[in-house]
């Protein structure tokens, strides 16, 4: 595999499992020192040593809470402060909750927004202070942005103000020579599928054929953060098999 990311320090936020750590190995197969951003310091624990054995020649793990602005501002001064640059940011952490909108509190409403949005915007503005030009920003959103299901209004919501954070990032970090795409996956075989209330319940029927890995979404994030990918901005990129198409 092309080492294209050699030599480039990549942040990733949710980092520790799921998507994210998919996304952590696949840039340290192709040569990046990755800083891994999560809220748990077990799954840190047990990522960091993978993500090395996939070939990255330095990790950095960082306990933080995206939705915390001060701890998202320590992450960023730490990986400057041990590999003096800042090259890729990746927005993957996410949280979801299925309640009723009839059930919803405001609180509700903040404890998603505050992870799933908020959180992408305070890396933004660490990307937008530190990032020399040749910068990339990729917001992993999803197909809940457009096309949704019941019980999950404030995810849903969230996600769809990602590609709008995503537009916004775009005009304001070209100037910078910073660009930013968006994925937006499907069904992904990780726990955040399978726990799904909606899915347990039948609610919503997964066919097999539309499941996908979460090394796929990593293969288009890398392709995004890369230079194979110089001409592209604001793009939002399906990462489901084309499931929506046929919701």
């Amino acid at each position: 595999m092309p080492l294209r990311f050699k030599g480039k320090v990549v942040l990733i936020t949710g980092a520790a499992s799921g998507i994210g750590l998919a996304v952590s190995k696949r840039f340290a197969t192709e040569g990046a020192r990755v800083v891994l951003a999560d809220y748990s310091q077990a799954n840190l624990d047990a990522a960091v040593p993978q993500v090395k054995a996939a070939g990255a020649p330095d990790v950095l793990a960082s306990l933080c809470n995206v939705a915390v602005e001060a701890q998202v501002e320590a992450t960023v001064a730490a990986a400057l402060a041990q590999f003096g640059r800042l090259d890729v940011v990746v927005n993957n952490a996410g949280l979801m909750q299925f309640k009723a909108l009839e059930e919803l509190t405001g609180e509700d409403w903040l404890r998603i927004l505050n992870v799933d949005l908020l959180g992408a915007f305070y890396f933004t503005k660490q990307a937008f202070l530190h990032m020399k030009p040749g910068g990339n920003i990729v917001n992993v959103a999803s197909i809940h942005a457009v096309e949704t299901s019941p019980l999950v209004a404030p995810y849903a919501a969230a996600k769809a103000a990602m590609l709008s954070l995503t537009r916004s990032s775009v005009l304001e970090g070209k100037p910078k020579g910073i660009r930013t795409n968006v994925v937006l996956p499907g069904a992904i075989d990780t726990p955040m599928l399978w726990e799904n209330p909606n899915v347990k319940s039948g609610v919503e029927v997964i066919d097999k054929n539309d499941v996908g890995k979460p090394e796929d979404v990593a293969a288009i994030i890398a392709y995004l953060a890369s230079d194979d990918a110089a001409f592209v901005q604001g793009a939002e990129v399906r990462v489901d098999g084309g499931r929506l198409g046929r919701l």
